[in-house]
């Protein structure tokens, strides 16, 4: 049987509650496998759960039913390296979702506060400012937007009109009309926002102004919450991002993504455009119109005067 009593969890006030999010997370991984996919007979029973049983899964991993049934309860306290690795073998997760797997089981004891203002140095903002070939923002916790170049203002915005509390790739994608039209595949990138979110979930579950993000999210945006169910999570390190610009048109730029090395939770997202293609030309066009083009970035309002 497949049938266990789900353990009720109080999360402490400002704070996501690790043990649920443990258990769910447990969940929606074994419901995406089906017998066949692990090598395991499926005798065409009436299933009463979608995918795997915790049964089969606890077979695979090695482990007790009664184990693994606790630690889907969201028991991980006292779980080994070697059994959350057996179990991550099991599920076939990523090297992302194995590292989220991990900080839910087993949570760090964080030194500083994970509510803290993230600053940003001087000499940073000053290189951002250097690098005019294309879009350079630099992205904190949270999906925190904390600065950015001329070149992505431009292509993403004025996002200096902004309240800095907005300044926040997670609200602009999912409480702002234009960004749905600038994003021409906006599903894939709200799907990558939330996956980064869950991760940063999973490090920090205490951090108040995350669990007050997602609770924001979760009343405003039917799809946020859609998303934020399915317990996904991923690093975005690289890709192609398409965007539908309202002066330009079709901007096809190619991302790069580097880790801070004095402050790993911030992240400097690059975008360029391949030598000679129409979105190199469509950037070079940008950047001569200047501050125009920032002020008409993705369909933001007009910059304020004073």
């Amino acid at each position: 049987m497949d049938e266990y009593p789900e353990p009720v969890h109080q999360p402490a006030d400002g704070a996501l509650d690790p043990r649920a999010e443990l258990s769910e997370f447990l969940r929606t991984r074994r419901a995406r496998l089906k017998p066949e996919d692990v090598g395991l007979p499926d005798f065409g029973r009436y299933r009463r759960v979608p995918g795997l049983r915790r049964e089969e899964l606890a077979q695979l991993a090695g482990v007790s039913v009664a184990y693994y049934t606790r630690l889907e309860q969201g028991n991980g306290q006292h779980v080994s390296a070697e059994v959350l690795d057996a179990i991550a073998r099991a599920l076939r997760l990523s090297d992302a979702e194995r590292a989220h797997l991990t900080h839910l089981a087993k949570p760090k004891q964080k030194k500083k506060p994970a509510g803290r203002t993230q600053q940003v140095r001087g000499p940073l903002r000053t290189l951002l400012d250097t690098m005019e070939g294309g879009p350079a923002i630099l992205v904190g916790r949270r999906s925190d937007i904390l600065a950015w170049n001329r070149m992505a203002a431009a292509v993403f915005g004025d996002w200096a009109e902004l309240p800095e509390h907005e300044r926040n790739w997670a609200r602009l994608v999912f409480l702002r009309p234009e960004y749905s039209d600038l994003f021409v595949d906006w599903e894939h990138k709200a799907n990558d926002v939330v996956a980064q979110l869950r991760m940063d979930a999973g490090s920090h579950p205490n951090d108040p102004r995350l669990s007050a993000l997602v609770g924001e999210l979760s009343v405003k945006s039917q799809e946020f919450r859609r998303l934020w169910a399915t317990h996904d999570v991923k690093e975005k390190c690289h890709g192609v991002q398409r965007l539908h610009h309202p002066l330009v048109g079709e901007l096809d730029l190619r991302v790069e993504s580097f880790r801070q090395a004095d402050a790993h939770e911030r992240m400097l997202v690059t975008y360029h455009a391949e030598p000679g293609s129409p979105s190199a030309e469509a950037l070079q066009l940008l950047a001569s119109w200047g501050t125009d083009a920032t002020r008409t970035g993705a369909g933001m309002p007009p910059a304020r005067t004073t």
